[in-house]
Order: C-alpha cells, then sequence, then structure tokens
C-alpha cells in the first residue's frame, strides 16, 4: 500500500495515498476501535453530515466568507455523498472519544478531497480547500454533530413510524377477519369474561396506534438545532445571521420542520430530547413485547395449551424434538425489546454524564438510539410480515373454552340473575360439567336464547339483548 504524508496538530501522519479521508480520521480509526462498526453503517449520517456542509457553504457563500469556487467545490462533494458515492471512506467507529470530533472531521476530509479532485488538485492539498478553513468554516463538532444526530434521528423516526403503521395495519386486519371468533378472555390468566378474538387483536392495534403518536411528538423536540452556536452555543467565529440562514437552508434542503434553538448556549449541553426520544421507544418496546407474550401464549401448544391461534410455521424448531415448531418470530421480537430497553439506560447514564458546556457523551447516545430505531423497524416488519398476516383462528377451541369455563356465568349474570348464576357455577365446579349445557339443562335459557347471548354482537356492545321475561 502506498501512502502520503499528511499532518494534524499532533504532528505528521501516513494516510493510505487512495483514501478520501485524512489525518485526522487515520488517528481516530486507530484510536477506535471499539465496536467494529463504523458511522458508514449508517448512511443516513453521512446524509445527515452532506447537508449539514453544503447549507454551512451556502451561507458562508451568501454571506460573503466563501469564494464561488470553493462553495461549488464543497456543494460538489456534498452531492455525491448524498449520491451514494465514496460512503467507504466513513471509517470512524461509531462510538469514540471527542463528543464526536471524529465524525465531524471524517466528513470535513472526505468533502475536501472529493472537492480537491473536481478543482483539479489531489488529495491533500488542503491549501486549495481546507477540510478546518473551508469545509468547517464558522462550524464546531459542537453544532455539527448534534444536528447530524437530530436529522439523522428524524428521518430513522419516520421509517419507524411507517413500519409501525404496517403492523398496526396487520393487527387491524385481522381484528376484522376475527370479529365472530368468540373466545375466553382472561385476567391474571384466569379465566374471566367472554370476547372475540377480533376485539383482541383489534385493541393491540389500538395499542401501536397511541405509540405512533406518542413517537409523532418526540419529533417535535428533536426538530430544535444548535447550528450556530459553535463550541458552547456563543457563536464564536460564525458571522452574524449565520445560525438563522443555516437553519433556513437546512429546513430547504432536509424538508424537515427544523426550528433554531432560542438559547443556543443551553442547546449545546442539553440532551434531554434524546432521553424524552428513548423513553417513548422503551415505551414502544415494552408494549409490543407483552403483545409478543400474548402471541406466544394464545399459541401454546399445540396439544397442551392454549391453541387458540397458529402461527405461521417458519422453521422447525427442535434439534432433538421431531416436528416441533416454535414462535420464533414473537420470540426475536421480545429480545430486540430488551435490547431497547437497555439501549435506554445507556442513553439516560450519558445524558446525565454531560458536564457544564457540552455532553461529550453523545457518540454512545447516537449508538444506542439508532441501534434501537434500526432493529424496531426491522423487528416490527419481519413481525407483521412473517407472523401476524399469517395468523389463523382455531375457532373450535375458542368456543369450546367459552362453553366450559365457570367464568362464562359472568356473561350471564344480566340474563339469568345473580342467584341462579351462582347455583350454575357451583354445579359446574362439582360436576365438572359445561356451564353453557347446565343453563339449559334447567331451563334458565333456550339453547337459541344462549346462542343469542353468546353472539359475537353480544360480545361487542356493553348492554345485554333483550330476551324477555324468560330470563328475568
Amino acid at each position: 500500500m502506498k501512502f502520503r504524508n499528511e499532518h494534524d496538530c499532533i504532528g505528521p501522519k501516513e494516510v493510505p495515498e487512495d483514501a478520501l479521508y485524512g489525518a485526522q480520521t487515520m488517528r481516530a480509526a486507530e484510536n477506535f476501535r471499539i465496536t467494529g462498526i463504523p458511522i458508514s453503517h449508517y448512511p443516513q449520517i453521512i446524509y445527515s453530515l452532506a447537508n449539514i456542509k453544503k447549507a454551512a457553504a451556502i451561507t458562508n457563500h451568501e454571506l460573503g466568507k466563501l469564494d464561488d469556487d470553493k462553495t461549488a467545490a464543497i456543494v460538489f462533494a456534498c452531492d455525491e455523498l448524498l449520491a451514494d458515492k465514496y460512503h467507504d471512506q466513513f471509517i470512524v467507529d461509531i462510538i469514540q472519544g471527542g463528543a464526536g470530533t471524529s465524525t465531524n472531521m471524517n466528513a470535513n476530509e472526505v468533502i475536501a478531497n472529493i472537492g480537491l479532485t473536481h478543482l483539479g488538485f489531489s488529495y491533500g492539498e488542503y491549501e486549495h480547500l481546507h477540510p478546518n478553513i473551508h469545509v468547517n468554516m464558522a462550524q464546531s463538532t459542537n453544532d455539527v454533530y448534534p444536528t447530524c444526530l437530530r436529522l439523522t434521528l428524524l428521518a430513522k423516526m419516520d421509517q419507524l413510524i411507517e413500519d409501525m403503521e404496517y403492523l398496526q395495519e396487520s393487527f387491524a386486519a385481522k381484528g376484522k377477519e376475527f370479529a365472530r371468533v368468540l373466545k375466553m378472555g382472561r385476567t391474571q390468566l384466569q379465566d374471566a369474561v367472554p370476547m372475540t378474538l377480533g376485539q383482541e387483536f383489534t385493541s393491540y392495534a389500538i395499542m401501536i396506534g397511541e405509540d405512533i403518536e406518542r413517537v409523532r411528538e418526540a419529533k417535535k423536540l428533536i426538530c430544535e438545532i444548535n447550528m450556530g452556536g459553535t463550541a458552547i452555543g456563543t457563536g464564536l467565529n460564525a458571522p452574524p445571521r449565520y445560525a438563522q440562514i443555516v437553519t433556513e437552508k437546512l429546513r430547504e434542503i432536509t424538508g424537515f420542520e427544523l426550528e433554531l434553538s432560542p438559547d443556543l448556549v443551553e442547546a449545546t449541553q442539553d440532551t434531554g430530547a434524546y432521553v424524552q426520544l428513548s423513553g417513548i421507544l422503551k415505551r414502544v418496546a415494552v408494549k409490543i413485547s407483552k403483545i409478543c407474550n400474548d402471541l406466544r401464549l394464545l399459541s401454546s401448544g399445540p396439544r397442551c395449551g392454549l391453541n387458540e391461534i397458529n402461527l405461521p410455521r417458519m422453521a422447525p424448531g427442535s434439534s432433538i424434538m421431531p416436528g416441533k415448531v416454535n414462535p420464533i418470530i414473537p420470540e426475536v421480537v421480545n429480545q430486540i425489546a430488551f435490547t431497547v430497553i437497555g439501549g435506554d439506560m445507556t442513553v439516560t447514564m450519558a445524558a446525565e454524564a454531560g458536564q457544564l458546556e457540552l455532553n461529550v457523551m453523545e457518540p454512545v447516545i447516537a449508538a444506542s438510539l439508532l441501534n434501537s430505531l434500526t432493529i424496531m423497524r426491522r423487528g416490527f416488519r419481519t413481525l407483521a410480515e412473517r407472523c401476524v398476516s399469517g395468523i389463523t383462528a382455531n375457532e373450535d377451541v375458542c368456543r369450546g373454552y367459552v362453553e366450559n369455563s365457570i367464568g362464562l356465568v359472568t356473561a350471564l349474570n344480566p340474563y339469568i340473575g345473580y342467584e341462579k348464576s351462582t347455583e350454575v357455577a357451583n354445579e359446574a365446579l362439582k360436576s365438572g360439567r359445561s356451564v353453557y349445557d347446565i343453563v339449559i339443562e334447567k331451563g334458565y335459557m333456550s339453547k337459541e336464547e344462549l346462542e343469542q347471548a353468546l353472539s359475537p354482537e353480544s360480545m361487542v356492545h356493553t348492554h345485554p339483548l333483550n330476551l324477555g321475561a324468560t330470563c328475568s
């Protein structure tokens, strides 16, 4: 491998001759061999950095600080990155010391070298286009990195909402499909009162819908950025009006409803929006995990469990037990939820670790949030496509539980009264016979009246049907 010689404030540094990155990126790659996950693993980070550098260059040009040629070169380089070129040059580990400086410099150096070739120069001839002087003009890592993270989160949150809506629609469709499947509801894992399987699945769709709104609410906090604050929020080295103009340019370029923070000193150190978002992701994960627990319970068996529903058979379940098939899709989503919940603790501790005018722990906040958003998206899409859409109901099993459950008397109480319901319940417990058969045998209700009382329509509506004096 051939190398070119570069230098930074530490001293000289050899860089691969054909690398678009420079000395600072090379040092970071050597210093931070941590996760093995480079920032290029998340292309949206590169898009966000490119948009920021592009907006900054246009703003600096408009303010008379950057000439035509350098502006055009930076914009060209950013557009190349937005076109998915040169992403392999972003080699810095996602978790790093330095509050994200290595990420910012990785972008500055790559953009500078792409721009140099556009101007007809060779890599590393920074006197013509410098990573710090020109690409990073009027910027600091301390406003670039948080803004990059927020732009990246906004894009990932939109994708998460899309996949949550897809999962919600899958459960809602099953709610309609199972609308007439009568089953026994359970509380504390004990028989409660009859309901429909459709109501159960519809409730899952509603739960997801509520959380979609919470994610949308979190977006409003993430839309506030601190561009123009530079090092600590005082705007040192940024020209007047730069902060307002660069925010407007970013809003135009990205399409996000970005707002400049009213106090850039506060915004530079405050990571509360990340804590809020992380808490919402934890909420989503907890509720989806609960739903997956339900799916595993309802499908348990098939001979010695509830067996009310069938999950799609996705893979053999055992290397020793022939024919065994496990609920592997809900299981993997459970594990995604556990990861997200653990990530929330990471974000919490990293946010708490901020000191004075800056929180240097933002890289691990970024790693945790982006990992959570990525695996949640993939997990929810997998759950919808490879599990929920293929669920079928065992209607006879569901109906049999209703007819044999002591809990049925609660549903019949409005028709035959409390005393008779108690009598039927006690006899069913002693004899082992079904409530359904005892009610008919005693003449408290005819079979037709009982069927009407147990119709899905009666389970959906809160008021009992009027069956006349015979049921008083």
